[in-house]
Formats: structure tokens, C-alpha cells, sequence
């Protein structure tokens, strides 16, 4: 009782902590927060802003539990045939890949392009907070000059000497339904981070024929810049509640690049009434020859190129006496590398005669003697020239 009165009348004063002689800084453990409330303090989204949206068609009327009940049928009915199992134990047992693609992209394919989609930042890019599952199967084909064709997938690459001309796009459809075609640059944008190159905008096509729709953007090759990775292109496929007049001016092959840019996320929210995302495709691509040739030939510009601009290494004021350094390179440090580089190719060009063969290499170069009074750092070089070790390699 006596010490619960003294301590109710003891004014309240925080004790100093100290710990082995070391005054503990900050709040005592008793005050201060846990790490569970820090954590969700720094973690914290506004779910206005960060709740997803889905702006595409709703999922088929098949539901997943009739998919799988399906298919467990079917995987019986192959169990109990005896012939594919002898077939499959004497690995003749040859499978059908269009028929596996096939009900891939009835089941469980609409789901993967939108998990690889996700991977990649595609739908942030495009639509922000939106995002959409592509239920239609988008093919795109771009021709090759040997009579080949590269698919357009989810994320594969393909340079942009295999683009230069517009692809063949075919999509199931009939003859009663309208769509529109945008391909567009996510990452090549040349004054804006944030809008992108419209590449090509076809409207109002009639079922699948994409030569009958109205071409409001003409194609045009990707133009990777140099040094700056690989960039993204997407193919998006919008199902339309009627014909669309856009509010887009008409741009040709002859137009300048300005007139191309776009921002998806602004355009979708004007015309979200009338269209509906459903099939979806997208590359990625790097800098090749062609890109050099479009900058000159198309643009009529000099090619932007960005590169590392690496400051000049530190060399340390040079001492008399260096202890613990071999010589030759210590002395390397001062030197021009101009000077230094025509040594070597000088060294390298004397012993080359061309009517003769070049002298064999030795065979264990580390087992050839060398005088006894060579310094030893002469050695560490002769070596490295016998086994063909450091700057020796680059003249």
C-alpha cells in the first residue's frame, strides 16, 4: 500500500535507458510503435487509386467447374484406352498441338496472357488502374522476306528488320460485328515519358477483314533507339457497339512523328462507352541497322544514341618508392594508353612476316624457362604474352 502511494505521487519522468555504458536514443520499446504498424504505415494505397478495374468482357458462360469436370471425363477415357498407353510407354504416342493449343485457349490461356501481361506493366501503361482478360485470340503474323512468318506472342522479340511492313492480323468473327485495331509504343516516346507513338489505328472493320476498315493511322516500323534496351509494342483489339467516327486526324507514312503521339489511358476514357477491350498481343524489340536507316531515310534526322558517359578513373599522385606494386604496370598508370597500345602492336608486328607461317605456340608455355636474371616483374610479363593474357589480346 505504502509503495503504491509513493509511486502515484511521484511525478511522471521518463528514465534515461543505458545499456552497456551506451545511452539508448529514441523512445523506450514501450512507446514506440510496432513493426507491424510502421510496415503498413509505409505501405499504405489509397484504394481509390490503386483498386483494379476491369474494363473487359465478362468471362464465358462455361464456368470453371464444368471445365473441370470435362476434362477429368476426358482424361478417364484416355486412361482407359490401352492402345495410347502402349503407344506412350513405347514413346510413339504422337499428340495433336493445334487440338492442345485449342482448348488451352478455351480454359486456362485468357488467364496466362493476362498473368504475362501483368508481368510486363502492359495494362498499367495502357490504362492505369484498368486491365482487361483477353477472351479473343489476337493472331498476329509478321511475313518474312524467306516466305516465313514470325507470331507476335506475349513478350517475345522480334528486331525491327522482321517488322518494316504491317502485319497479317486474323481473329474469329462474323460479318455482324465491328472492331478497331490500335498498335502502339509503350517505351519510345522521344520528348514525353508518359504518352506514346500511335504505330498503327485501323477503325470500324467488318468482322475479320482488316483490309476493310478505315485506316485513321498508317503503319509504321519500330525505331528503338540505340543503348536504351529493349522497348514494348502492344496490339490491342476493341469490339465496337456500332460504326465510330474518332476523333483523330488522318496520319500517313509522310506525317511527322509528332502527329503520332497518343495516350491510350486518355483516348479509352472518351470512347469507353463505344469500345470494349477483348484480344490482346505484344513484343518486345531492341535497336538494329534499320533503325539508323529510318532516322536518316524517313525522318530525315540525325539518330539519337544513348550511351554511359564514364567519368575518368582516379589515379593516385605517384610515389618514388611504390612498395607492394609491380612495376611495369605501376609505371602504366602515367603513361599515354596511345603510347602503351603501340608498343604492343609494334611488339606484335615484328615477329610477322607474310610469306612466312606463323610460329607455332608453345605448347606448355609454363614450362619454357626463362633467363635467371630477368626482374621478376619482366616475367609476370613475358608470361602474360605467352599465354596470351591482358592488353596483349586488344592490338
Amino acid at each position: 500500500m505504502l509503495n503504491s502511494l509513493r509511486r502515484a505521487c511521484m511525478p511522471n519522468v521518463q528514465l534515461q535507458q543505458v545499456r552497456l555504458g551506451h545511452r539508448i536514443r529514441g523512445k523506450a520499446p514501450i512507446f514506440c510503435r510496432t513493426l507491424k504498424e510502421r510496415l503498413d504505415e509505409l505501405n499504405y494505397k489509397d484504394e481509390l487509386y490503386t483498386t483494379r478495374i476491369d474494363i473487359g468482357f465478362p468471362r464465358p458462360k462455361n464456368s470453371s467447374s464444368e471445365l473441370r469436370d470435362a476434362r477429368i471425363e476426358r482424361m478417364k477415357k484416355v486412361k482407359a484406352d490401352k492402345n495410347l498407353e502402349q503407344l506412350a510407354r513405347n514413346h510413339k504416342l504422337k499428340v495433336d498441338l493445334s487440338e492442345v493449343r485449342k482448348e488451352w485457349l478455351n480454359t486456362q490461356g485468357p488467364n496466362h496472357k493476362k498473368q504475362v501481361a501483368d508481368h510486363y506493366g502492359i495494362y498499367e501503361h495502357l490504362y492505369g488502374e484498368g486491365y482487361f482478360v483477353p477472351y479473343k485470340n489476337l493472331e498476329v503474323l509478321y511475313e518474312l522476306k524467306d516466305g516465313s512468318s514470325l507470331p507476335v506472342y506475349y513478350g517475345n522479340v522480334i528486331k525491327p528488320a522482321e517488322a518494316l511492313n504491317p502485319p497479317t492480323v486474323a481473329y474469329e468473327s462474323d460479318g455482324n460485328t465491328m472492331w478497331t485495331l490500335v498498335m502502339s509504343s509503350l517505351d519510345g516516346h522521344l520528348n514525353e515519358n508518359d504518352k506514346e507513338y500511335v504505330h498503327w489505328f485501323v477503325a470500324n472493320i467488318p468482322g475479320n477483314f482488316i483490309e476493310k476498315g478505315d485506316s485513321v493511322v498508317e503503319y509504321l516500323q519500330p525505331f528503338p533507339l540505340k543503348g536504351t534496351g529493349y522497348h514494348r509494342y502492344s496490339f490491342v483489339l476493341y469490339k465496337q457497339d456500332g460504326r465510330i467516327t474518332y476523333d483523330i486526324p488522318q496520319v500517313t507514312s509522310t506525317s511527322p512523328l509528332a502527329a503520332r503521339t497518343f495516350e491510350t489511358h486518355e483516348w479509352y476514357q472518351k470512347y469507353q462507352d463505344k469500345i470494349t477491350p477483348a484480344g490482346l498481343a505484344f513484343y518486345q524489340t531492341d535497336w538494329d541497322y534499320t533503325v539508323k536507316d529510318f532516322f536518316h531515310n524517313v525522318l530525315d534526322k540525325k539518330e539519337p544514341v544513348y550511351e554511359y558517359d564514364f567519368t575518368e578513373p582516379y589515379i593516385k599522385p605517384q610515389t618514388k618508392y611504390p612498395k607492394k606494386e609491380p612495376f611495369n604496370i605501376y609505371m602504366d598508370k602515367y603513361r599515354d594508353p596511345k603510347k602503351i597500345n603501340k608498343e604492343y602492336l609494334l611488339r606484335k608486328l615484328k615477329d610477322e612476316n607474310p610469306f612466312q607461317k606463323p610460329a607455332p605456340p608453345l605448347r606448355f608455355p609454363n614450362a619454357h624457362p626463362m633467363p635467371k636474371d630477368m626482374p621478376s616483374w619482366l616475367k609476370l610479363h613475358e608470361k602474360k604474352i605467352r599465354l596470351k593474357w591482358g592488353r596483349v589480346n586488344d592490338v
